[in-house]
């Protein structure tokens, strides 16, 4: 990368505002081919915190059409060393983690010190990618004589990965990995309300990557992802959302060509708590599986429902409330703040909608329910909120809030509460806390869910698949399954005897 690049800093909202934005095409920085910009507003003091180029479909054409030119020289390469070259690039990820923790708090408003995990656990990521160069290989069928069998794993060349508001850089970083591996150009589309560290990402690697391989696009609204999808030339897709957006996606790319779209959705994940529990770890275990610490619950793998055992329900939830009373909640970008703001005036108000709709089904609020006394009357900031006693067929119990909102149901017969947890249209995650080993796995494979947590929640362990059933989506993330979606598998069958 070029010096200049290399020592640049945006650590602080002065620099991010004084810094030349612009959309990385093809691993060079470039404005719009319109010239438009938007204002990137700051979720903490509510002000412009600087101006991005607003790509559109111009943008996306050059974006193709140099990556369809690199793709071809990268496919050509053995596996490994292009596991190599992006394993470099976890390196250049360390060497800025910092500044680039820093954006995702001007820019998002997720506490800094925890960004910093997200940080590495892309890098994290490269790594395990670059190690995992060696499963794209073929196989070999041999069970006939006069014919060899076998098949090879090919890129598809130009494919896009479009991704949430929520873990900016995390997502920026991850989800380049297993494409650029299998062989292919990436296109990646950020949120228009989180792309400065996924921006950043792009002008720290443009002098490493093949020129043509990486373009980081961003715009203002819907129409730059919908030229995406509805790109011919775009044939692998992969999309972190709603599950509303998810499904447009599909008939979006359905219009155009036959395409290969993996979904990572939303969520309305159970936490099942039974009465055998150590009650410390078990309240420490929903505090954490809500993700109020670092991204104020806007993770679809929080655990937003908590299905607690009616022998140990008031214990539990005092236990929980004590702990929320001691998240420091403030300035995302002081080191010691655990909990910043909610990434948009959209996100406040839905979540603060919610609460209000809460109140009026009849829930009764242990805690929270709006802003923090100690943050002032600037900035999208939320309490952490709990309702008791929320009745199961009401909005709040079903539907995705986004925000630091957790609801408790109380139960005594396993087999209601598994109908419950298993009653929304969601099923990605799921966390069951009991000490009764064969309870848990019992209850376990009952969740219609697929990613569960015993014992523990929120966690995320490079390797392991990670993805949903039913509305929360398609597909298998953060592991092999992942590195060899992004290949087509060829046959090639070859007569060896007349």
């Amino acid at each position: 990368m070029s010096e200049q690049t290399s020592r640049m800093r945006l650590t602080d909202p002065d620099a991010v505002r004084s810094h030349d934005w612009r959309l990385i095409v093809g691993g060079e920085p470039r404005p719009a081919i319109s010239g438009r910009m938007y204002d990137n507003i700051s979720p903490v003091t509510e002000d412009v915190v600087c101006r991005l180029p607003d790509g559109g479909e111009e943008d996306v054409e050059a974006a193709v059409r140099l990556g369809q030119a690199a793709a071809r020289d990268w496919a050509r390469r053995a596996p490994r060393e292009r596991g190599e070259i992006v394993r470099g690039l976890a390196t250049i990820v360390r060497e800025h983690s910092g500044e680039l923790a820093a954006l995702d708090a001007i820019d998002v408003g997720n506490a800094y010190t925890p960004m910093l995990g997200d940080v590495e656990m892309g890098a994290d990521s490269l790594e395990f990618m670059a190690d995992a160069a060696l499963f794209l290989s073929g196989e070999t069928y041999n069970d006939m004589t006069s014919h060899l069998h076998y098949t090879r794993r090919e890129p598809f060349g130009v494919v896009a990965r479009i991704v949430a508001f929520n873990h900016p850089v995390m997502f920026a970083i991850q989800k380049i990995a297993a494409p650029l591996v299998a062989g292919n150009a990436v296109i990646l589309k950020p949120s228009d309300n989180s792309a400065l560290s996924a921006l950043r990402m792009g002008e720290l690697f443009q002098d490493v990557l093949p020129k043509g391989l990486l373009s980081v696009l961003v715009g203002k609204g819907p129409d730059l992802p919908r030229a995406i999808v509805r790109h011919p030339d775009v044939k692998r897709i992969g999309f972190i959302g709603s599950e509303l957006t998810g499904r447009a996606i599909q008939r979006d790319a359905a219009d155009v060509a036959v395409k290969d779209i993996s979904l990572e959705l939303g969520g309305k994940n159970a936490i099942i708590v039974c009465s055998d529990v150590d009650m410390a770890a078990a309240a420490e275990g929903v505090v954490k599986g809500m993700n109020f610490r670092g991204w104020q619950s806007q993770s679809c793998s929080s655990t937003s429902r908590l299905f607690v055992h009616q022998d140990i329900a008031d214990e539990l939830l005092d236990e929980v409330v004590r702990l929320i009373a001691g998240i420091r909640i403030g300035n995302p970008l002081d080191p010691s703040t655990e909990m910043g703001t909610l990434a948009s005036q959209a996100q406040f108000d839905k979540t603060l909608r919610y609460v209000d709709m809460a109140r009026e089904d009849g829930a009764v609020l242990v805690t929270g329910g709006g802003r923090p006394e100690n943050v002032g009357d600037r900035g999208y900031y939320v309490s952490p909120t709990v309702f008791d006693q929320v009745d199961p067929g009401s909005g709040i119990a079903r539907e995705e809030v986004f925000g630091p909102v957790l609801s408790a149901f109380r139960w005594q017969d396993e087999a209601e509460v598994v109908r419950l947890a298993n009653s929304v249209r969601y099923g990605l995650t799921g966390a069951i806390w009991s000490n009764s080993i064969s309870r848990a796995h019992l209850l376990a494979h009952e969740l219609d869910t697929g990613y569960i947590w015993i014992n523990d929640a929120a966690s995320h362990y490079t390797g392991i698949p990670f993805g949903g059933y039913k509305g929360s989506g398609i597909g298998k993330e953060e592991s092999v399954d992942e590195l060899i979606s992004y290949t087509q598998v060829k046959t090639i069958n070859l007569r060896l005897a007349p």
